[in-house]
């Protein structure tokens, strides 16, 4: 079992435990906080009622939920659309950990409480990517570079811990889908679903985008890069990352008839 199944019962990570985890003092672990990103642009509509606040907290008090709160894994990092490297986004995953080989994240503009739903990033193994049909291999990306660049960071978590972590994706394949075109809209979700994709190689991430990230959250991709040396550089697995090819799948928007239409 892996350091990532093994913390999956929780939403946050607690230091605590995970220094009891991988067998390590406390002491010997450093310290992590994300900080709040900025206010979020907002959407359209009234602002809530008191009748929805009282509706909204009897229903959080009273369900159940069980799938969010499965959620264990907080990571920040980057896409770019995979037709246009041009437009790249910064991108909130909270991620559940299904089985060894398989998470499921759901990605949001922010880490705020009023953060805009984006997308959505299916990640597996190695050996789960390896079966996959070569139409479909065209539609995922490789974790290697976002992990050894320090490009992506799991916020709050101890430094070794979150070396664990990353050990753990580093050789991962995301397939990613952006439902919200957040860098042309930030008020409304116009339009369809993106294929989204990640980072291979130095150049390629406006520095811009990446330094501010660092200082809100006060962390260093340069310092992680260090942290991350003496992790294993995996060999992609021929498939992945198609944008390199110079064309790439991508989703149009077709008017087609209704099947099985009922009136």
């Amino acid at each position: 079992m892996s350091l990532l199944h093994t913390l999956s019962y929780r939403r946050c990570f607690n230091a605590s435990f995970l220094a009891t985890a991988v067998g390590m003092p406390l002491s010997l672990f450093g310290s992590r906080t994300a900080r709040a990103q900025r206010p979020e642009q907002p959407v359209p509509g009234a602002p809530l009622s008191t009748r929805s606040h009282v509706l909204d907290t009897g229903a959080d008090a009273l369900q159940h939920k069980a799938p969010i709160d499965a959620m264990s894994e907080y990571l920040n990092g980057f896409h770019f659309y995979a037709d246009d490297m041009g437009r790249q986004v910064e991108a909130n995953h909270y991620c559940t950990h299904l089985t060894e080989d398989f998470h499921q994240c759901v990605i949001y503009s922010s880490n705020r409480r009023d953060a805009k739903l984006i997308g959505i990033e299916y990640i597996v193994s190695e050996r789960l990517f390896r079966t996959l049909p070569d139409e479909e291999k065209k539609l995922w990306h490789s974790h290697h570079y976002e992990v050894k660049s320090g490009e992506l960071v799991a916020p709050n978590v101890p430094n070794l811990a979150e070396h664990a972590v990353m050990q753990d994706l580093v050789t991962t394949y995301g397939k990613t889908w952006h439902t919200w075109q957040i860098d042309q809209d930030t008020n409304f979700p116009m339009g369809i679903p993106r294929l989204m994709m990640g980072f291979t190689a130095d150049g390629q991430i406006n520095q811009a985008l990446l330094q501010d990230r660092d200082q809100r959250f006060g962390v260093s991709f340069e310092a992680e890069r260090q942290n991350r040396a003496d992790i294993p550089m995996p060999q992609v697995v021929a498939g992945a990352n198609s944008w390199q090819s110079g064309k790439v799948m991508q989703l149009t928007l077709e008017e087609v008839p209704v099947r099985n239409l009922r009136t």
